[in-house]
Parts: C-alpha cells; sequence; structure tokens
C-alpha cells in the first residue's frame, strides 16, 4: 500500500513513527521549519510505549498533479484543511482513502460536500501527542487509539486490511462501522473543553470544583448533543452522562490545546469548534447559547 501522511505535528508524526514499521511505501508533507528538521534530523517519537526512531523517511513540501495514494492520513489545523483538501481532490488521482484526523465534524462534512457520501471517511484520534520546542514528538500517558470507517457505515475492505496492518506494528487503528457517532461523542466534549477552558483560562478541575462553570460546560456539551440529533446521528446511551463519569477521573490541571495556543497567541481552531455549533444551530434552529458567548467573548478578547 501506498500512503501519504498531510501534517507531521503530533499525530501525525505519532502515526508515521509506527507506519514506518511496516511495508508500507510510506510519504510525508511537510512545510518549514518541520520540513526542515525532518529531512536533517529524521522523525523522533518519545512514548512510554516505545521510543521510535527513524532516520531517512520519504519527505516533501506538496503535492504533484497524478501522484496516486491506497490511505491519505490528513492531521493539519482545521483552519489549513481546505486548502489540503482542495489540493488533494485537484492533483490526487484514483480511489484513495482519505482519513481527517482534525478535531470536530467540520473535516467530514466537507469532504462529503466536495467528494461525495460515497468517499467520506471519519477518523477519531484518542490521545495526548504533541511537538516540544526541540521538534520532539512526545506522547503524554499510554492512550493511543484511533478510530476510522467509512460515513456510510459499509465494511470498506481495503480500510479494513490497512487497520489489520498497523494492528501488526503496534499502531492501535481500529475499523469502526458506525463512524459518525464516534466523532460526535468527541465533538460533544472538545468543544465544550475547548471553548470554556479558553474562555475562563481555568482547568478542567477548576472549571468543575466551580457550580456556575460547571453547569455551563454541562450546557455547552447539551448544546452540541442536541445538535447532533439534527445530523442523524444516534446514541445508544447519553453522551453528556459518559463524559461525565470521564471528567471524573480527568487530571485536574488538564487544560486544551486551543488554550495553549491562546496563550501562545497562535492562530485557534475557534471558527471550526464553538464557531460550528452557532452557525449550524441557526440553521437547524436548536439552541446554542454558551457556544454562542465562547465565540463573542474569546473574539472580543484576542
Amino acid at each position: 500500500m501506498k500512503i501519504l501522511i498531510y501534517g507531521v505535528g503530533g499525530i501525525g508524526s505519532f502515526i508515521g513513527s509506527f507506519l514506518k514499521r511496516t511495508n508500507f511505501d510510506l510519504t510525508f508533507i511537510a512545510r518549514g521549519m518541520r520540513f526542515q528538521s525532518l529531512k536533517s534530523n529524521g522523525l523522533s517519537l518519545s512514548s512510554s510505549l516505545g521510543d521510535l526512531y527513524s532516520k531517512d523517511i520519504k519527505i516533501k513540501t506538496t503535492l504533484e498533479v497524478g501522484e496516486k495514494y491506497d490511505v491519505i492520513v490528513n492531521t493539519v489545523k482545521l483552519y489549513d484543511f481546505d486548502y489540503v483538501l482542495g489540493e488533494i481532490k485537484t492533483k490526487i488521482s484514483g480511489n484513495y482513502i482519505l482519513l481527517p484526523f482534525q478535531n470536530g465534524i467540520y473535516a467530514e462534512e466537507k469532504i462529503k460536500e466536495k467528494i461525495g457520501l460515497d468517499r467520506t471517511y471519519g477518523a477519531v484520534a484518542q490521545i495526548s501527542v504533541y511537538l516540544d520546542h526541540n521538534q520532539l514528538v512526545r506522547h503524554v500517558g499510554r492512550l493511543a487509539t484511533f478510530f476510522v470507517g467509512s460515513y456510510e457505515m459499509k465494511k470498506k475492505l481495503k480500510l479494513i486490511k490497512f487497520c489489520k496492518e498497523c494492528q501488526k506494528v503496534g499502531l492501535d487503528i481500529r475499523y469502526k462501522e458506525n463512524i459518525k457517532e464516534k466523532i460526535w461523542e468527541k465533538f460533544i466534549f472538545l468543544s465544550a473543553y475547548s471553548g470554556i477552558t479558553t474562555l475562563t483560562k481555568k482547568t478542567i478541575g477548576e472549571i468543575f470544583e466551580d457550580k456556575m462553570l460547571k453547569e455551563k460546560f454541562i450546557l455547552a456539551m447539551n448544546e452540541t448533543y442536541i445538535l447532533s440529533k439534527s445530523f442523524n446521528v444516534h446514541f445508544d446511551n447519553d453522551p453528556v452522562e459518559f463524559w461525565l463519569s470521564k471528567i471524573e477521573k480527568m487530571p485536574y490541571d488538564m487544560t486544551s490545546s486551543m488554550f495553549l495556543d491562546y496563550k501562545k497567541k497562535k492562530k485557534l481552531e475557534l471558527d471550526w469548534l464553538s464557531g460550528f455549533i452557532v452557525f449550524n444551530s441557526k440553521k437547524k434552529k436548536t439552541k446554542a447559547v454558551v457556544h454562542q458567548e465562547i465565540v463573542e467573548k474569546i473574539c472580543s478578547a484576542k
């Protein structure tokens, strides 16, 4: 199989480090400082699951017209997603599988619009991993589980084979038939978590020990949950209750990557998280009071 990893930050680097252990024909795309580092020094991963290093990797800065890949792993930030999707659509030929490991559901919905439902796949990453100032990829904890699947809920044999080959080298990518539910399950938490940690400048522990902030967080999750129903997503169990039980076990000082980006004055994914909920709640005629507050107050503070 020919595999392309577009975006070699935390998640792209983690997946790529393990895929280097397979027999896949693997190519990376990165730009700027990250490209230079990978070209000169190779790919390094520090993880409790085992440190990995690959000196020689096939890496470039852009796609060429007519390239073919079996699977494309897209891990760029949401604010770069439209450009990358356009480049993939116009330059790559053949029946490729595009796996969008972005936060939220914007990426999958945009792929459905631009490429078609029959070629839309979902992807969810459950991992804490980041790129440090020395260009070393650091995996925090031991959780590193990835879910992929077809939006049509049809078995895709090529993707199932890809998952099985990944699992042989210790990369836990699982094929899930109802991937849409998994994406929304994560989005229900992430939209509230990213927005409220950034809005309040507080950790998850500080938020949940404050009665008013806890209620606001729960309301934000419920706003996203209600919106999910208008996208024909059905849960067997209440996802908000699921997350409340998870939050109880989260580290007190845990905070979101969006808040860290906010502190560093970097570009934020706000428009694609709370902004997506506000925009679509208006279209679907559901309420998004908390997410509206998140968007307005963060935007005014920037």
